[in-house]
């Protein structure tokens, strides 16, 4: 792209002034319309050492209330971040609707430096693309305007850039030993750079080359392109996505209806047996996976009264406290509701050789937001599919993945309502919602099955728990898991 990439001719000094005066009123004007259209804004900047990306982003910020946006700099990853997936950093960033978030560098930088250094081999490269080009999708599919500059300049600006700035003390912190090797190694940057643009200049998301020799000139240039993209954006605000086809391997899954309850039951002698055995094995495994430092997600659904808090109180019961956090997932805050449905798990992933249990998960967008119409048809049906692809994020990061559907059948689900109702103790544990979600056994039943089918990959395939006796469920539960631990290990 930068290659074939040719500047527009700059308009006379007066003629300048006059459209920046036009195009800094007009992003201001749009500001109201954005948060009514309730369109999130992500600006990435990224370019050459010295192309002026601060000062481009300082100079548009002032046209927008600072209570609708942040600015990140994206330095290098911290010791923290480096032990999470590569894109959970930019995926924290994103903004909720109506507001913007601009990126000062981002997931372009940091794998262009890596594959510059040789940190990257050519399919860790391939696979960083398919990741972002996911990532970047999945954004503009849930409705995220995602705008993508390079701050493109010659390596002789670059150069007087980088020495002026040497000169003087104060901005002399400003060009680091990157900067100038990236200067002395003009043209294989370039090429790297290049190449990278050309992978991910997706249609939805793509790249705008921003001619910063003259800055008034890259300002107008990023406020035209802002401005005439917004208004795009509000106008297909309401356009379904498309659904796309899934590419990962799947395996066969029964339908629940085909789940045999009955004869899965342990004695109270044999559960206490195998569950002193089995607790001892999972916490000796648990030290491994903290000394080779890798991640698991444990995760679990089920039906109202299933058993899935005692099932991961024996999980938890073997594990190192400080090794593991269990996350219930409610109803989303509405910071939570105002982002990419995906990001408030995210933004709960485990440090590698921690684990995360979650009760509750990702999959309430195909069952309760599906039936109780929170979220589009095109919302849920496309979300099969960003759910095997976060999920692949997941395992190609290194993580173990364990998904538990606690299954019951409805006469013992009634069973256990009512014991909750008539106990005092256990009535905080009902409420008016398990009794109306009962009435939907049906649609419930039928979206699980379509969500078992469709989400059950080779590298997260769902596991489900016969939990009519809940001592037979947790050992079950503990084997799983284990067997899985071991296989990776």
């Amino acid at each position: 792209m930068l290659k074939e990439w040719t500047p527009g001719e700059i308009p006379e000094k007066q003629e300048l002034e006059e459209q920046l005066d036009k195009s800094r009123k007009k992003l201001y004007d749009l500001q109201t319309k954005i948060k009514e259209h309730r369109l999130p804004v992500l600006v990435l900047f990224e370019g050459w050492a010295a192309a002026g990306k601060g000062s481009v982003i300082g100079k548009v910020i002032k046209n927008i209330d600072p209570r609708f946006f942040k600015v990140a700099t994206m330095a290098a990853p911290s010791e923290e971040e480096s032990r999470k997936p590569f894109l959970y950093r930019y995926m924290k960033q994103i903004p909720e609707e109506g507001k913007f978030t601009f990126l000062d560098s981002g997931w372009m930088e940091q794998i262009t430096e890596e594959v510059l250094k040789k940190k990257l081999t050519e399919p860790e490269y391939e696979k960083r693309m398919e990741s972002v080009r996911r990532f970047e999708r999945q954004l503009t599919d849930n409705g995220y305007l995602v705008l993508k500059f390079f701050m493109h300049i010659d390596r002789e600006e670059q150069d007087s850039r980088m020495k002026s700035l040497m000169e003087e003390e104060d901005t002399r912190w400003r060009v680091t030993k990157y900067d100038q090797w990236q200067n002395k190694h003009y043209g294989k940057c370039k090429k790297v750079f290049d190449r990278y643009m050309k992978d991910t200049n997706l249609p939805s998301s793509p790249w705008y080359i921003i001619d910063a020799g003259n800055r008034k000139w890259a300002e107008f240039q990023v406020l035209d392109t802002m401005i005439n993209s917004i208004e795009i954006a509000m106008q297909n605000r309401l356009h379904s996505s498309p659904l796309l086809q899934n590419v990962f391997p799947l395996v066969k899954m029964p339908k629940l209806a085909e789940v045999e309850l009955q004869g899965k039951e342990l004695s109270e002698e044999e559960y206490r047996h195998e569950l002193k055995r089995l607790q001892k094995r999972l916490g000796e495994l648990h030290n491994r996976l903290y000394r080779k430092r890798v991640p698991v997600i444990i995760t679990y659904e089920g039906w109202d009264a299933a058993g899935k808090g005692g099932n991961i109180k024996r999980i938890t019961g073997a594990l190192d406290p400080r090794g593991y956090e269990v996350h219930p997932i409610a109803s989303p805050e509405p910071h939570e509701k105002a982002r990419h449905y995906l990001w408030r798990f995210w933004t709960r992933l485990p440090k590698d050789g921690h684990i995360a249990i979650f009760d509750r998960t990702w999959y309430g967008r195909v069952m309760v937001e599906r039936l109780e119409g929170f979220c589009t048809e095109n919302d849920w049906k496309r979300a099969y599919n960003e759910i095997n692809e976060f999920e692949k994020e997941l395992y190609d990061w290194g993580a173990v993945i364990i998904k538990f559907w606690v299954q019951i059948d409805k006469d013992t689900q009634l069973a256990r309502f009512t014991e909750r109702q008539n106990n005092p103790e256990k009535q905080w544990k009902i409420t008016d919602e398990d009794w109306r979600n009962r009435e939907k056994w049906e649609a419930y039943e039928e979206a699980v099955d379509e969500m078992l089918k469709k989400t059950s990959t080779t590298f997260a395939p769902w596991h489900i728990l016969e939990s009519v006796d809940k001592k037979y469920a947790r050992i079950k539960a503990l084997k799983i898991v284990i067997r899985e631990l071991e296989k990776h290990i």
